[in-house]
């Protein structure tokens, strides 16, 4: 007789992976080269360093390492929260009735209740082995400022969050948790910066977007003596930090005799579906198996399945390098909906290339649909999940139903990015029936199209 499998899968410390894993080193064709937009040629490493401290400036540029060495510190902070579990969803499979397992990552059990810490403390870290004196990033619906607020306390670097304005009016209690790690909160856009004054100046009712805070976060930076920027998302720095979820997964479903046949995380830059999916796709470059992955957007900002895959800035006031990505462009204003996490207008290079080229799927849901099935999941599995995850757990149910209509017993694994407590403004919208479900026109996307930058030989 076959050993139930326990609901909960958790790791020895001992066995947590040691190395992160650099996907960029086994995949068939790289990303294209970020591009300097001043001399229009692609960036070097030290084009970065008036941003990025200079591990991670080596970190972003670096296709070949395959494994990267965790640092002890590190690894020591990670022990405070991690191995994280793996859960068979038996009640979720039961209520729906199907031959599906379902397993998701739950990367809530942290003070920012989500996956954002993992990268939040490398980034810290690197940054006070440099000397830096302060940092500054930007966070859409505050997990990621609340990740690195904990990192930057815990390291004694002093840090400036530029929160979009939409989520800085949802959740003031996000703000207050990362105050109460000693970070500034800046409301964006702000008239703090150059950027945030232009973009208030064009349209004073906005409600910002990522590519407005990173803007700002960027200038900051690199404006003030001993200070860089840290992103939490999109970059390859933060995708290889991000594999630890992916690493942890494929140990804990080793032990237990499992492999997916399908893998689904959420979207908005890539950085919990790049950390998911890197193992299992090595495996899939690799020819080692052939598991479905599939990334789930927000209807409201759909950049793989309606954007364009061209170069483009990583902010709105086109700072930054250029990445090939799919992007909705760099001005494109998203609707402030209720998943805060993904509202970027662009997705990780990595991550574009591997759909560009066929090794991913993309579905763009409506929120309300969204947040029917975080309420069922809440329901069977007793985590209130953030808003984000739960366009993971949308596709993982209807995963589950097709296998209910064919008698599959598919194995499916979700990343469950994060928990759902500080979005109760979102869920009493969606319990009180005030949720809108709002789709970009082919007229709203082609504003940002029409924008997108010139690269003579490369991009007209």
């Amino acid at each position: 007789m076959m050993k139930k499998i326990p609901h909960r899968i958790y790791l020895t410390e001992e066995q947590m992976p040691k190395q992160w894993y650099n996907l960029r080193a086994d995949m068939k064709e790289l990303p294209a080269p970020m591009m300097n937009p001043a001399t229009l040629r692609p960036a070097t490493e030290e084009d970065l360093y008036p941003v990025f401290c200079k591990e991670l400036a080596h970190q972003e540029m670096d296709d070949k390492t395959r494994y990267v060495p965790i640092p002890d510190e590190i690894l020591e902070f990670y022990k405070m929260y991690r191995p994280s579990p793996l859960i068979r969803a038996y009640n979720l499979e039961k209520a729906l009735g199907t031959p599906a397992k379902i397993y998701y990552k739950f990367e809530g059990n942290n003070t920012s209740g989500s996956h954002k810490l993992n990268s939040a403390v490398a980034q810290a870290y690197y940054a006070k082995k440099q000397g830096l004196k302060s940092l500054t990033t930007e966070t859409g619906a505050g997990q990621w400022g609340t990740a690195l607020a904990e990192a930057c306390s815990f390291f004694g670097i002093p840090l400036t969050v530029f929160m979009v304005k939409a989520s800085y009016e949802q959740k003031p209690f996000r703000k207050a948790i990362i105050q109460t790690f000693d970070a500034n909160v800046i409301a964006s856009p702000s008239n703090t910066t150059d950027a945030g004054r232009k973009i208030l100046q064009e349209n004073p009712e906005t409600s910002g977007s990522l590519g407005c805070a990173i803007s700002e976060a960027v200038e900051k930076a690199v404006t003030t003596p001993d200070c860089r920027y840290v992103l939490g998302s999109v970059l390859n720095q933060v995708l290889l930090h991000q594999s630890i979820i992916g690493l942890e997964s494929k140990i804990a479903m080793e032990s237990i005799g499992e492999y997916p046949d399908v893998i689904i995380g959420c979207a908005g830059g890539g950085s919990n579906l790049g950390g998911l999916i890197a193992p299992f796709m090595q495996d899939k470059l690799t020819g080692k198996a052939n598991p479905r992955m599939v990334a789930v957007e927000p209807a409201s900002c759909p950049s793989l399945t309606r954007g364009k895959y061209a170069y483009d800035f990583c902010d709105t006031g086109k700072i930054t390098p250029m990445a090939k990505m799919y992007t909705l462009g760099c001005e494109f204003i998203p609707a402030p909906n209720h998943a805060g996490g993904l509202r970027y207008h662009g997705m990780s290079p990595v991550l574009s290339k591997l759909y560009h080229d066929g090794y991913m799927e993309a579905v763009a849901v409506q929120q309300t649909k969204v947040f029917n099935a975080a309420t069922l999941f809440a329901k069977q599995e007793t985590i209130l999940p953030a808003p984000e995850s739960a366009h993971a757990i949308y596709a993982a149910i209807e995963e589950a139903l097709k296998c209910k209509e064919t008698g599959e017993e598919k194995t499916i694994l979700f990343g469950l990015t994060g928990t759902g407590y500080f979005d109760m403004t979102a869920y009493t919208s969606y319990l009180e029936g005030k949720m809108n479900d709002f789709i970009p026109t082919d007229e709203d996307l082609q504003k940002g199209f029409d924008k997108l930058p010139k690269i003579p030989g490369i991009q007209g």
